[in-house]
């Protein structure tokens, strides 16, 4: 079994040979993602709910990730299909540097930056990332960056049609040699010969399109069940900000700045997990677009944990039976989150999404892709630094404080990327003018998809608790760590 220690020191994850063999032998499902089974006579690596005969204690190993399996020779179960798994929650639920890399590794910054780029984000050097990752996870950021490769790359050749040399690029690979050597390497089968056995099977169900010039697939993206997918389309529907995004109950659609263009996501739901078509300006942007929306609608999620303390309690018992599963909407750009959540300072969510629209309007920069919906990509820090008071229907003191946000962002010293140390970019934001204890929680609980943030001044929590006798907010929410986040939208799902 995976654990980790709880307070401020580091946290460290531990693997437990008996408690992961008792989970496999019995096949629960709730740790996959969380760690792997490694059989030693078979050379095969597997998910803990493989339905495969149960391995002899000794003739197995347990692993955190798939990339330590495959440092170590270990080839993916093509039953269990291990590698297709929903991502383990603990790099959201940790705060730690092994959880900020993974986060990074997540959203392809070792394919575009390479080591040195991942250890200057975190603040640390090359070797000692490596260090602590290897130590802790059995592989370093090039054999998880590698791992992930493979993954999205057996994704896209099993469910879709985009040409085989497209998938290498698509998946981060710099060759097609490389691309190929990898798969060989991680499946033990061509990608010619994966795809193949998929069509077979009749796994594929997507096809990729020309949609005018740019690079177009859908991909299935699951999530661990109970998922009340209505709740989180529902929130995202009641904030869309015109020209940027354009939602329904059943339909959702952004404009994405990615690492190498722009892009167009449209989610909707499909049975249990969320079916997203992904236009984009280059294929290799793929990876960490998929990324990004899986943090928006919090995929990676452990909604049974979340639910057994939540649940327990007298005041959100009830909430959490009614809503099983409940999730907390992140984001695709903590920096647009950041201007959001200022927008937002004491006005409506209908006001709110007004006024971030003027600005969409007056300096977003305008899609590249040509699409029906949606028209602009939501500005950057120097667009918003530089707009004009005309654009801006708020108080003067709130215009100021959005340019000094933005202005922090510019000069370095606020970093708002979705690796960033959640404590520190609290205190950067509460030393902006204008910033308060809402703001900085808001956009770290949805901008860095922090799971224990909480808003306990704000007036719709204020007034479930009060309905519910719970006394003071912040008092009434200790109970509820590490998943205050979950419990602030449970709250704020009983006042709509």
């Amino acid at each position: 079994m995976v654990t980790s220690t709880a307070g401020t020191g580091p946290e460290r994850i531990w693997l437990d040979h008996e408690r992961c063999y008792r989970a496999l032998s019995s096949r629960d499902v709730r740790f996959d993602g969380r760690f792997y089974a490694a059989v030693r006579t078979t050379g095969i690596y597997c998910r803990p709910s493989c339905p495969a005969r149960t391995p002899r204690p000794g003739n197995v190993e347990f692993v955190p990730t798939a990339a330590a399996a495959q440092q170590h020779g270990f080839r993916a179960c093509k039953r269990c299909r291990p590698d297709a798994t929903p991502g383990s929650p603990d790099w959201d639920t940790r705060a730690d540097l092994v959880a900020r890399a993974m986060r990074l590794i997540g959203d392809g910054v070792v394919d575009r930056e390479g080591l040195t780029g991942l250890a200057a984000r975190l603040g640390y050097s090359s070797r000692h990332v490596t260090r602590v990752l290897v130590d802790e996870l059995g592989a370093g950021p090039n054999a998880l960056a590698r791992s992930q490769r493979a993954r999205t790359a057996r994704v896209l050749l099993e469910t879709t049609d985009v040409p085989v040399t497209d998938v290498s690029f698509a998946a981060g690979f710099a060759s097609v040699r490389q691309f190929n050597d990898t798969v060989r390497a991680v499946y033990s089968a061509s990608p010619t010969e994966l795809r193949r056995a998929a069509a077979a099977a009749g796994v594929r169900t997507a096809s990729v399109a020309d949609a005018g010039g740019a690079a177009a697939v859908t991909v299935r993206l699951t999530a661990r069940q109970p998922f009340p997918v209505a709740e989180i389309f529902g929130f995202l529907a009641a904030r869309a900000v015109p020209g940027v995004e354009s939602s329904t109950e059943q339909r959702y659609r952004r404009a994405l700045r990615l690492p190498r263009g722009h892009g167009v996501v449209t989610l909707e739901p499909d049975d249990g997990a969320v079916r997203a078509s992904f236009r984009l300006h280059d294929w290799r942007d793929l990876q960490p677009a998929v990324e990004r929306v899986r943090r928006l609608v919090d995929l990676d999620a452990d909604p049974l944990a979340v639910d057994q303390v939540l649940g327990s309690c007298s005041v959100l018992g009830p909430l959490v039976r009614a809503t099983p599963g409940r999730r907390v909407p992140g984001s695709v750009d903590p920096f647009e989150t950041a201007v959001r959540a200022v927008v937002g300072q004491q006005v409506s969510v209908a006001g709110a999404r007004t006024v971030a629209g003027r600005i969409v309007t007056a300096v977003g920069e305008p899609l590249t892709l040509t699409d029906d919906l949606v028209t602009r990509v939501f500005p950057g820090p120097a667009a918003v630094v530089e707009i004009g008071d005309e654009h801006l229907a708020m108080p003067g003191s709130r215009r100021d404080t959005l340019r000094r946000l933005a202005g922090a962002v510019i000069d370095g010293s606020l970093r708002l990327h979705h690796g960033a140390d959640r404590d520190e970019v609290r205190r950067r934001l509460l030393a902006i003018r204008g910033i308060g204890p809402w703001t900085a929680e808001y956009v770290v609980m949805r901008g860095l998809h922090d799971p224990d943030a909480f808003l306990p001044t704000d007036l719709g929590v204020r007034r479930a608790l009060e309905r519910a006798g719970a006394g003071a907010g912040a008092d009434a929410a200790e109970r509820w760590r590490p998943w205050r986040s979950y419990a602030l939208h449970h709250l704020w799902g009983s006042t709509s």
